[in-house]
């Protein structure tokens, strides 16, 4: 066998192994589209990077309004608009900003469909792996956009999101500092858990940090501003 002839080989099976596995995680996506994700990457890397693994999945009914307006005023204002990219915000990150030289061009701009896709069926990474992820998270952006919609979306970001060490989920964030179950979170609760949401394993809930007293009541106020919108409306609303 030639030396051309082994690469012939080795690309064909590359290439049987990567058709493969784009049609398996497109059949789990159209899954998912009923089923909560089991097991994302994220909560093994917590599980078995000693942090544990608390999570317990609820459907829409079972979350309470506030925490559904909380998220969207918090992390995505436009999610009942956009078509999964916040474009206007991603040019504005990428533009940079002289007072925080250290942080990521392109961070802060993801949408609640963004990290949907990169919490479900990518990995987190940092450094040159954060910009691999890319092109396959605008992939499975736009999918989830398409499939689900958005009310499947934010259910399943309420589920699967990291909120606390080990914390997964707003269920098991409600339970964890509050002792309550989601549906019971009022206004101001469900402000401070979804203010720890850049950094969960940083910015942590009780105890109160200080970044998580500083940001939740300004969540407050965007939810205030943002509540009677009647998009907004159709998605924190839903009927049991």
């Amino acid at each position: 066998m030639t030396v051309k002839d082994l690469f012939s080989r080795i690309f064909r099976k590359i290439l049987k192994w990567f058709l493969w596995a784009f049609f398996l995680s497109n059949l789990y996506l159209l899954m998912c589209k009923w089923v909560i994700p089991p097991i994302t990457l994220t909560q093994l890397g917590s599980l078995f990077g000693g942090y544990g693994l608390k999570r317990d999945y609820v459907n829409m009914s079972e979350i309470a309004p506030s925490a559904k307006l909380a998220a969207m005023a918090s992390e995505d204002q436009l999610f009942p608009d956009h078509n999964g990219f916040d474009w206007k915000s991603l040019e504005k990150s990428l533009q940079g900003n002289s007072r925080k030289k250290k942080k990521v061009a392109g961070a802060g701009a993801s949408t609640i469909s963004q990290q949907v896709a990169k919490n479900v069926f990518l990995w987190q990474g940092s450094g040159i792996s954060r910009y691999l992820r890319k092109i396959p998270e605008a992939y499975y952006t736009k999918m989830i956009e398409w499939v689900w919609g958005k009310e499947r979306i934010l259910e399943v970001y309420l589920n699967v999101a990291e909120m606390g060490e080990g914390v997964f989920g707003i269920e098991a964030a409600s339970q964890q500092y509050f002792r309550k179950p989601a549906t019971r979170l009022s206004r101001a609760e469900a402000a401070m858990i979804i203010a720890c949401l850049p950094n969960p394993k940083k910015y942590s809930v009780k105890p109160m940090s200080r970044w998580v007293s500083w940001k939740y009541p300004r969540v407050l106020q965007q939810m205030r501003n943002i509540e009677d919108d009647p998009d907004i409306q159709k998605l924190i609303y839903t009927p049991k």
